[in-house]
């Protein structure tokens, strides 16, 4: 019996279709080399911009506004 490890990720990418960034949670299998076996049906239409190690709760991304503006006056 193989013993199969895996990683949680958060995936940054750009789909090929959009110009909007965008991220996922993926569960990947790591390989014998210790890297990430990303299967290429996944990789498919995307631009990876990054993989980051667990959940990542992303605020904003670019043209977006993390927070509400108040109004000054």
């Amino acid at each position: 019996m193989s013993d199969i490890s895996s990683k949680s990720v958060t995936v940054m990418y750009y789909d090929n279709h959009s110009l909007e960034l965008q991220h996922q949670v993926q569960e990947f299998t790591i390989n014998n080399q210790g890297l990430l076996d990303i299967p290429q049906s996944f990789k498919e239409d995307k631009s990876i911009i990054a993989i980051c190690e667990g959940v990542i709760d992303v605020l904003n991304t670019v043209g977006d506004r993390a927070f509400p503006i108040q109004a000054i006056a």
